[in-house]
């Protein structure tokens, strides 16, 4: 203490300060120039998004603004959308941020440059409360681990038993004929009377789709088609409500508030756990029984044979849930969307489903696989709304993109360590320029229908580029549980069109015909989607 009590005698507070001052100065000019050399090195700069206030702020605030009323759609695209390539680059909070939805930069991030692009420390930081170490968060070894893991759990052997989807049915159709989640799995109901009753069907496919995945995964479902106020789903909706807006808040991010995050949270690992201390008290023997039994097995069960770690039974958890419930059930939400507006579609689709299954048989793995229109019309929707609309991907070293520098953005784009790059599917699929007017088929020359239509008559005489269409991602991490979704998803609309032949939309009275994409890392419609069912007529 006396060296630095002699000191401060003859140095003042003030000189400190300016030469913490100059100090801090020096630093910065020190890492502006280094960065613009290294720049310099790998190539000519890109389109610049210009910023209107000081550290790019205002970049920062018209994300979040966007996330909250449900426009990131609308502001990616204003962002990049004057760029050559659909790709640009700004600055916030003094770091450098890249925004692509052009195919080849996409490809670049996801498979040829693979050991390039990752998720990075700053995403593992941002998203570690919420999903831990799982597969969503992770790079390189512990990626790795999660995804051999997880991988076996979604074989075709695993998911052609359709069991788990068809059990929670007949709840599902009482619940339409209610209009509406049950009171209790007794409530009594006229199943008649939900001809042609609006409704939002919305809202009770994210509540099968719950009761589905947590059946799989967990062994017991949380039952909330019959329970109005499910605590769980409320705070899993929540924490991915928050998430969001800490995701788009850049390095602003620890000063978001997350109060209701931690507390939605901390509902959703109280239940997780109560399932995990479940398969923790069964001995490797029993465990190894209750895996070579269809009847009894759960995704939890097959994971606690591999590891007693509860944490990594958690995080895996977590995120195959949130990747199971959500995206199946936006997609057929959107699906539903589609169909009330396009009736043509709906007598099509209903017209196949029939030649194929008939009107009652239960159909079968081979069956949902044969069935082509059916799976247009998924693949239409997964076209115009993809799952996983926006992502990330950070720079592991310094290194280019393909795409996107120069005046005309023909040329490489540097990429500097550590920087993010955010890239759009959603965007990217709906690029007028990548599609052709017309194609070329046996009888002739057929026009297409504009990019921006619902048509799943395009997939019979139009197939997309590669790296154009990639609703489930691509190259090493393409999404494991890709055929499950797809499977559950032409389930549930073989046996809805086995029974109902007519879908009627009432959101042109809500959104004017142009649904909200609400984009809390899974799209979803923001208005839900308000439609009426017609049964077939009895004979």
């Amino acid at each position: 203490m006396g060296l630095i009590e002699t000191t401060l005698d003859y140095v003042s507070i003030s000189s400190i300060l300016i030469f913490l001052s100059i100090a801090f100065i020096a630093r910065m000019t020190y890492l502006i120039i280094d960065e613009k050399t290294r720049l310099r090195r790998l190539g000519p700069r890109g389109y610049k998004v210009k910023s209107k206030v000081p550290l790019g702020l205002d970049v920062i605030h018209k994300q979040v603004k966007a996330t909250k009323s449900h426009k990131n759609y609308e502001t990616f695209l204003e962002l990049v959308g004057d760029s050559p390539d659909y790709t640009a680059e700004t600055r916030v909070i003094g770091r450098r941020v890249v925004m692509t939805a052009d195919p080849e930069n996409i490809k670049a991030l996801l498979a040829t440059q693979f050991a390039d692009f990752g998720k990075g420390e700053q995403f593992h930081k941002e998203w570690n409360e919420f999903l831990g170490d799982s597969i969503f968060a992770t790079d390189g070894h512990l990626w790795h681990a999660s995804r051999q893991l997880l991988r076996p759990q979604f074989s075709r052997e695993r998911i052609s038993h359709l069991h788990c989807f068809e059990s929670h049915l007949e709840t599902f159709f009482k619940a339409i004929a209610n209009g509406g989640v049950l009171d209790g799995q007794e409530q009594t109901v006229d199943i008649e009377a939900g001809n042609g009753k609006p409704f939002d069907i919305s809202e009770l496919l994210f509540r099968y789709t719950l009761d589905v995945a947590t059946d799989f995964l967990l062994g017991m479902d949380v039952q909330s088609l019959t329970t109005p106020r499910q605590p769980f789903a409320d705070a899993f909706n929540e924490v991915q409500r928050v998430q969001n807006i800490i995701a788009r808040s850049g390095p602003l991010y620890p000063f978001v508030s997350k109060k209701t995050f931690r507390e939605g949270l901390k509902v959703v690992n109280e239940f997780c756990n109560i399932y995990i201390d479940r398969a923790l008290r069964l001995s490797p023997e029993e465990l190894a029984t209750k895996t070579k039994s269809d009847q009894d097995y759960t995704f939890l069960h097959e994971l606690a044979s591999f590891t007693r770690d509860r944490k990594v039974l958690r995080d895996q958890i977590l995120a195959v849930l949130l990747a199971g419930r959500d995206t199946t059930a936006a997609t057929l939400s959107f699906t539903f969307y589609e169909l009330g507006r396009h009736p043509e579609v709906v007598r099509r689709m209903r017209r196949e489903i029939l030649d194929q299954v008939g009107p009652h048989r239960t159909p079968e793995y081979s069956d949902l696989k044969s069935m082509k229109y059916v799976q247009n019309v998924l693949n239409e929707t997964l076209r115009l709304y993809p799952a996983v609309p926006f992502n990330v991907r950070t720079a592991l070293r310094d290194t280019t993109l393909p795409r996107g520098g120069g005046p005309d953005g023909t040329l490489p784009l540097p990429v500097l360590k550590d920087t993010a790059v955010g890239y759009s599917t959603l965007v990217m699929q709906r690029r007028a320029d990548l599609y052709p007017t017309t194609t070329t088929t046996a009888s002739g020359s057929e026009k297409l229908a504009d990019p921006a239509v619902f048509s799943p008559e395009r997939w019979f005489a139009w197939q997309p580029k590669p790296w154009q269409y990639i609703p489930f991602n691509g190259g090493p991490r393409i999404c494991i549980g890709q055929q499950f979704a797809l499977t559950e998803m032409a389930y549930v609309l073989t046996r809805m069109f086995q029974k109902f032949e007519r879908v009627e939309s009432f959101m042109h009275e809500i959104d004017g015909g142009h649904p909200k994409l609400k984009a809390e890392i899974v799209i979803q419609p923001g208005d839900g989607v308000k439609v009426a069912l017609w049964e077939v007529k009895k004979n």
